[in-house]
């Protein structure tokens, strides 16, 4: 008599195939509904299957959208999966969504961003020593479109350090990145800025 194939002899997409959905579908509708990107850990444990199997699954949908060159694809990003308007398509979404309004980081922002982003943790005086003015108004707007958190104050002193800023994985979703060590050598982009130390003081 021939033994029944235990779980780890099917196809991500047969495992558990009579008891709902496939794997691909139950990820595809999960997928659908998140705002940010989710790791293939926490997928796993949602499907109740192995993350080999999803990451499989993930990786198969991935390559299956850009085969049939749909109008979005499925990247990882910022160490998760999330659904993306697919890149040739962006100027006709922006333009639906911005009807002709662009929100965009002014000069000042992305420079003020490209320093922490370099620096981090950073408090706002090192940010401020860098760009050479005043950050403190800025800063709060990029804390404020999220592209900037604290993490905590510096050498540990409690409430008597300076608050550290740091990039968050919505900046790394931004930019299609995974790490902070993914970004590109600053100094062709910025030569102008003098990113060596200019004050040693705190916040």
């Amino acid at each position: 008599m021939t033994d029944e194939p235990t779980a780890d002899d099917l196809t991500p997409d047969e495992t558990a195939a009579d008891e709902g959905p496939s794997l691909r579908t139950a990820l595809e509708a999960i997928l659908m509904v998140v705002d940010v990107p989710v790791d293939e850990v926490l997928l796993a444990q949602v499907t109740e299957r192995p993350t080999e199997h999803v990451l499989e699954a993930l990786r198969g949908l991935a390559a299956e959208y850009d085969e049939a060159d749909r109008g979005f694809e499925l990247r990882q990003v910022a160490g998760g999966w999330r659904y993306y308007t697919r890149s040739s398509c962006t100027a006709y979404v922006e333009r639906f969504v911005l009807d002709g309004q662009h929100a965009r980081l002014t000069q000042a922002a992305l420079e003020t961003l490209a320093v922490v982003a370099y620096r981090q943790p950073v408090n706002r005086a090192r940010v401020s020593a860098v760009r050479g003015v005043n950050v403190d108004g800025v800063m709060r707007t990029l804390v404020a479109r999220g592209l900037v958190e604290e993490a905590g104050r510096e050498d540990g002193m409690g409430e008597g350090g300076s608050i550290l800023y740091r990039t968050t994985s919505y900046f790394l979703e931004r930019l299609g990145l995974n790490s902070i060590h993914d970004l590109p050598d600053l100094a062709p982009f910025l030569p102008e800025l003098d990113f060596a130390d200019r004050s040693s003081s705190g916040e």
